[in-house]
């Protein structure tokens, strides 16, 4: 019977075990790194702020900060922000210049089209098909079915956080659809 041992040319089981333990991290490693962007996608993101809320962006993807917000847009302007799931929400400017309590999806209910604000009819008017919504987003003229979705908007330590809107519809008493 011939003993390996003292053979350099046949590796000790250290060395295997080594081997073996550093093949194993190495294709355990790629396999991680691969798989993390597909397991990410469908994790949701957490905002960080308390209550679940997240906070505003504007068309840069930086926070939005109410102070500097305010000071540069007017009563009744109706200004585009990055909201909850990705969607554009616009944030209103109130007549006693704060920003109101509530944020508008922009995100028409016909076609999933943006809708941009008309300041010079007072409304909403989607650029696809016609749908009008009124100056709260209510719908008030066809093909979209749904008046668009609300968000809450509320200024914590000087940030605008938005929050699902769950309540009674305050533009028609109806419950929310998009809860």
């Amino acid at each position: 019977m011939t003993q390996f041992s003292g053979n350099p040319d046949v590796p000790d089981m250290g060395r295997r075990q080594f081997m073996n333990l550093l093949t194993f991290g190495t294709i355990t490693g790629v396999a991680a790194g691969a798989l993390y962007p597909v397991v990410s996608y469908f994790i949701p993101k957490s905002s960080g702020s308390a209550g679940g809320g997240l906070t505003a962006k504007d068309k840069l993807g930086n926070d939005i900060v109410a102070s500097a917000f305010l000071a540069t847009h007017q009563p009744g302007d109706r200004t585009l922000a990055q909201g909850l799931k990705g969607d554009p929400t616009y944030l209103v400017v109130t007549e006693d210049k704060a920003i109101a309590s509530y944020g508008i999806n922009a995100v028409c209910t016909h076609l999933g089209c943006v809708v941009p604000w008309n300041a010079a009819e007072d409304k909403f008017i989607c650029p696809c098909h016609g749908s009008q919504y009124n100056n709260e987003g209510k719908v008030v003229r066809g093909p979209a079915p749904l008046s668009l979705a609300l968000a809450h908007a509320d200024v914590t330590d000087d940030k605008v956080i938005l929050t699902n809107w769950e309540e009674t519809d305050f533009r028609d008493g109806s419950n929310p659809w998009w809860a």
